[in-house]
């Protein structure tokens, strides 16, 4: 069982690489053993039950802009069969909880499955999803940015525009700059 700091849907980030936030994976007592060497992982494949998507979704819009696409070549949530899947970072072990950062799942969602990740066998140097490269954004373009959580009250999101470097959100691990930019006013600037 995953407990996290999201309790609703517009309280999780739309990538969990993009947040510090902790969270703790729960496995229950008789898979325990399994964890044997899991904390010599430094970074875990996290799959997970998306128990509040809506399961007759078959397109939508994107983070990216407000054009619509199948679910199958998106990262929606709401999706027929919502299983989500995420990378963490591992942070340690206490029995058969495991802290973690980077997880965008619910408070409450099921745990699928937990696999070690292992750079040189998941990561595709260059992999490419067709629509969003034809975005084009070059680094200090704008791109389109929507539902984004804000901090006001209510809990609201934002639609605005962002300039990005490329580079650094397809490899987070390089720092570049974002600057969130509403009406033509800076809102923030942040390092990735």
């Amino acid at each position: 069982m995953v407990h996290s700091p999201y309790r609703e849907p517009k309280d999780a980030p739309f990538q969990g690489r993009h947040v510090n936030d902790e969270s703790t994976l729960e496995i229950f007592e008789d898979y325990e053993p399994g964890l044997l060497d899991i904390d010599q992982c430094s970074h875990l494949i996290v799959l997970y039950w998306q128990d509040r998507a809506d399961r007759n979704v078959l397109q939508s819009p994107t983070p990216w802009g407000p054009e619509v696409h199948g679910v199958f070549a998106t990262r929606s949530p709401n999706r027929p069969n919502p299983i989500g899947l995420c990378v963490v970072e591992l942070l340690g072990r206490d029995g058969p909880f495991l802290k973690v950062r980077a997880m965008d799942a619910l408070e409450g969602s099921s745990l699928i499955d937990i696999k070690p990740y292992a750079s040189e066998v998941d990561c595709v140097q260059d992999a490419t999803i067709g629509w969003h490269e034809k975005l084009d954004l070059r680094p200090g373009e704008l791109g389109w940015a929507s539902h984004v959580p804000s901090d006001d009250k209510d809990g609201g999101t934002l639609d605005l525009m962002v300039k990005f470097d490329r580079k650094a959100v397809q490899d987070p691990s390089t720092l570049g700059s974002v600057e969130m930019i509403i009406t033509g006013k800076l809102l923030i600037g942040c390092e990735l």
